[in-house]
């Protein structure tokens, strides 16, 4: 009897194990078949089942780890984050047909994007969605000034408060940081709300501060599991909730400039853009594909303060940075800016033309700034081939834009910070094709969107 209960218990076991087993084999073997890879695709390192290449990337610096792969396996190569193919892309030909080509101007669906915005506004939706945004900002941007000489008046004016602000500073140590952010936003402020902020405006200061720790854990690991993994990282704990509830509060912040121009809102004298997108919300009630209500132009607006803020911010930041570090250089354009401007007036952007080492300096912050090391990714809209490789439809493309600012092939020496890469032998500027620190084609807004010179004729 003691027997015979010994063996059901054992038989009981096996059952359960073997079947965890069948079911571990089951998942194994769907993994293999979705995740196969179709016939002359890009090599790439081995993955892992179900996670892929998921946690043998290096997210603090994925542009260095992406660039060392392509050494290894060729200038197209492909990589599985969890359950989505993904190819990468290096040197300056390949990302340029990428950027440019009518097959890759799709944006992934991905839960990330999806849980900060549902893949709404100008940068993350795509199709007839994305067309409409885009048309509609750019042309709005451009009736404030944007691109235009009657931007440089804001300019000018936010430049002074942040002279100011600096000279208060009383030649101490600073950090310029949030200065500088808060100077750059306040543009941008001034063509979207129509005002600017104090510097030391609390709600203000805040937002930035989210913004940019949302931007930090938007890159990081977490990111990254969670566009793997959403149905689990949803109900753990981590880093990720946190970015999820900056971006929320960033909005709520928006949210509340929105509610606050509706009261005194008057469609026939529009004074910034929140008045203009209103007044669009009103002419495309009857088209909502096109994507125009209050929560469209909330996650515009966050599309404009991030894409425009953090990139121009950067950009000075490092030019300050290089500055210092290269005084020989600091000394140069110092003397061009006394030269074309002198003492008695401030820069405008007509003074560039005769400005060459001053705008070949600002270039050459940009590319070794390397500000957007890697490109949005996009995914194909169809099947299409790249380099000699077939790309299905559906594939996630990214374009390593740090192989191309880096680019031994493109450049004289690429890893040293040298102004004369983009000056001819006469000493006038002349820009390089492979230059593309915010990756190009139509996906990219206008390049004038906030136009900043690092230096000026002050002390």
């Amino acid at each position: 009897m003691a027997l015979q209960v010994v063996l059901s218990s054992v038989l009981d076991w096996m059952d359960v194990h073997t079947l965890l087993l069948f079911v571990f084999v089951f998942l194994l073997i769907s993994d293999h078949l979705r995740n196969r890879s179709p016939k002359n695709f890009p090599p790439g390192p081995w993955a892992l089942p179900f996670v892929g290449n998921l946690f043998n990337t290096d997210a603090k610096q994925p542009h260095i780890h992406l660039t060392e792969l392509a050494k290894r396996y060729g200038n197209i190569f492909s990589l599985h984050l969890g359950g989505v193919r993904t190819v990468v892309v290096s040197t300056y030909s390949l990302v340029k047909e990428v950027v440019q080509g009518s097959a890759f101007t799709d944006r992934p669906d991905c839960p990330v994007h999806r849980g900060i915005n549902d893949c709404q506004g100008m940068v993350l939706s795509s199709g007839y969605s994305w067309k409409q945004q885009r048309r509609f900002t750019i042309s709005t941007l451009r009736n404030f000034g944007v691109g235009k000489s009657s931007l440089e008046s804001r300019i000018l004016e936010e430049f002074t408060f942040l002279h100011q602000a600096m000279l208060e500073k009383k030649e101490k140590p600073f950090d310029a940081h949030f200065l500088v952010n808060n100077a750059v936003s306040n543009i941008i402020c001034s063509v979207v709300f129509g005002r600017r902020f104090e510097y030391d405006d609390e709600k203000f200061l805040l937002m930035l501060k989210r913004i940019s720790k949302a931007l930090q854990l938007q890159g990081g690991m977490w990111a990254q599991a969670y566009n793997s993994f959403p149905f689990i990282m949803k109900r753990l704990p981590g880093p990720h909730k946190e970015m999820f509830s900056y971006y929320r509060q960033v909005c709520d912040f928006l949210r509340g400039e929105i509610a606050h121009h509706q009261k005194d809102w008057d469609p026939s004298t529009p004074r910034n853009f929140i008045d203009c997108y209103l007044s669009e919300i009103e002419k495309r009630r009857d088209d909502p594909e096109a994507g125009f209500h209050e929560e469209g132009l909330c996650y515009c607006m966050l599309d404009l303060f991030v894409a425009g803020t953090e990139t121009t911010s950067t950009t000075l930041l490092w030019a300050f940075l290089y500055m210092m570090k290269h005084p020989d250089i600091q000394e140069k354009v110092r003397a061009e800016i006394d030269r074309v401007i002198g003492q008695s007036r401030q820069p405008t952007m007509a003074d560039r033309a005769n400005m060459p080492y001053t705008d070949a300096v600002i270039h050459e912050v940009q590319r070794m700034g390397n500000i957007v090391p890697l490109n949005l990714p996009r995914k194909t809209n169809k099947d299409t081939t790249l380099g000699g490789y077939f790309i299905p439809k559906g594939t996630l493309v990214i374009a390593n834009l740090t192989s191309v600012l880096f680019d031994e092939e493109e450049w004289k020496s690429p890893n040293s910070f040298d102004p004369g890469h983009f000056l001819n032998s006469d000493g006038q500027f002349v820009k390089t094709a492979a230059f593309l620190p915010f990756s190009a084609g139509k996906y990219l807004m206008s390049k004038n969107w906030v136009c900043l010179l690092p230096y000026s004729n002050s002390g």
